[in-house]
């Protein structure tokens, strides 16, 4: 349902507000995404993946139970990466990848001038 005309001013009113007594707020909402959170878990949940695998291969002479920690380690971060793309989805796997490659192409160009 759309809104009235006198609905739209009173929001656009609002706005207008917002940006003059906030713009802080403004600005940190409009850099934020709905994926930001699982995005961050799935970098810790890699760097924990591969901390475990290090952890499983460099203690595996050692001792059994400390490879057997690192394997958990892995197990857990394992978890972690697959609860977190499926928080994310398909939208949010396309939102990152599209970030990724726009950023990359504006390093492109900065890599073309030196």
């Amino acid at each position: 349902m759309p809104l009235s005309e006198n609905e739209q001013k009173i929001l656009d009113e609002i706005e207008r507000q917002l940006h003059q007594t906030d713009p802080e707020l403004v600005k940190e909402v409009g850099e934020a995404t709905v994926y930001g959170h699982a995005l961050s878990s799935l970098r810790w949940s890699v760097v924990g993946l591969i901390a475990g695998l290090v952890v499983m291969l460099g203690t595996l002479q050692i001792h059994y139970l400390l490879a057997f920690g690192g394997f958990l380690l892995m197990l857990a971060s394992g978890m972690g990466l697959e609860r977190n793309f499926r928080m994310m989805g398909r939208a949010g796997l396309n939102q990152v990848s599209s970030a990724i490659r726009a950023n990359a192409a504006q390093a492109e160009p900065e890599a073309a001038d030196e």
